[in-house]
This record gives structure tokens, sequence and C-alpha cells, in this order.
């Protein structure tokens, strides 16, 4: 049903508009301490998005995620032989 999908944080000087950034996307979360809003939305109208979200002026940045573009596939370490120990005598 989605294609790829990425984050925008969306920084506001103000709440009161936060309702209206669901036409960009999903509304993910919305801080009311730090003033922001997660959007996500899909990755081809990622630019286009972040233009018109800078063009309100209730908005101070936005900020895409760099999520999609991380490597999610850690390669495996052998454990210390000192911890092996360890965890071996239960304490």
């Amino acid at each position: 049903m989605f294609g790829s999908r990425q984050g925008l944080i969306v920084w506001l000087h103000s709440l009161k508009q936060a309702k209206m950034l669901r036409k960009f996307g999903n509304v993910h979360f919305v801080s009311k301490r730090l003033k922001y809003v997660v959007i996500y939305c899909d990755q081809v109208d990622i630019e286009q998005n972040i233009e018109k979200l800078n063009a309100y002026s209730f908005v101070k940045k936005v900020d895409p995620s760099y999520k999609p573009f991380l490597k999610m596939e850690y390669e495996n370490k052998s454990p210390d032989k000192a911890k092996e120990y360890d965890y071996k005598m239960g304490i």
C-alpha cells in the first residue's frame, strides 16, 4: 500500500497549527514541551513537502529523518572472554 516512507521533524513557533499538518502525511507525534511535530510521508514527496512547510510562517525549520539511509544490519562481534566467563558463573 505504501512505498518507502520517511519522517519529517517540523519545528513550530506555536502548536495551534499542528492539526493543519495532517495534509502533508501521517502525524506520528506532537511534542508540547519542545514544540515539534513528527510527520511520515512518501519519500518521493519529501523535497516538495519541505519547501511547502518552510513557506508557512508558523514553522521554524524542517529536518528530514535520516533513518532510511542508515545501515541497520550490525556486524556480530565475538563477546569479550572475561564477560563470557562472568556470565557462566552467574555473577
